[in-house]
């Protein structure tokens, strides 16, 4: 499988994207990484309902954010098309993080991390990350990273 089908994603800033000064919102930036963490995992072949939790649905682990960071190289407006790489890589069997890579037109246009932590979701405590996760984890370790934006 072609790493590009699930670890470059792209898509076009909208209107609602953006603020009153016509530039994105500071918030979407953190927005579209998880957007773009969920729709990896679903290429890959994990379902979401394997790692979201839906209603009624207490999943056995939880994988929350415990850390972001984002910097913004540039501004964007609506209409700019946007490609999104994403580098997941495993810190330990209950760690693990996604850096993003934002471009536009392939310029770089921001960068951005999430790490997240795997919990049982009903005692709170770590536990080890979920198989499926590991094995997207690897798939992507094994494959390099995407080429340059």
């Amino acid at each position: 499988m072609n790493p590009d089908t699930w670890l470059l994603l792209c898509r076009t800033v909208r209107f609602g994207d953006t603020d009153a000064a016509g530039v994105m919102h500071v918030p979407q930036l953190l927005h579209w990484c998880h957007e773009a963490y969920e729709e990896s995992l679903e290429r890959f072949g994990i379902p979401p309902a394997d790692i979201f939790p839906g209603p009624g649905v207490c999943l056995e682990v939880a994988l929350p954010i415990v850390h972001c960071n984002a910097d913004f190289l540039r501004p964007l407006v609506c209409g700019d098309p946007l490609a999104i790489a994403l580098e997941p890589r495993r810190l330990n069997p209950g760690c693990f993080e996604v850096s993003y890579r934002f471009s536009s037109d392939g310029a770089p246009a921001a960068t951005a991390l999430t790490r997240h932590l795997a919990i049982s979701s009903q005692e709170r405590v770590r536990r080890e990350l979920p198989a499926s996760i590991n094995r997207w984890l690897e798939a992507s370790s094994l494959q390099g990273g995407v080429k340059p934006l």
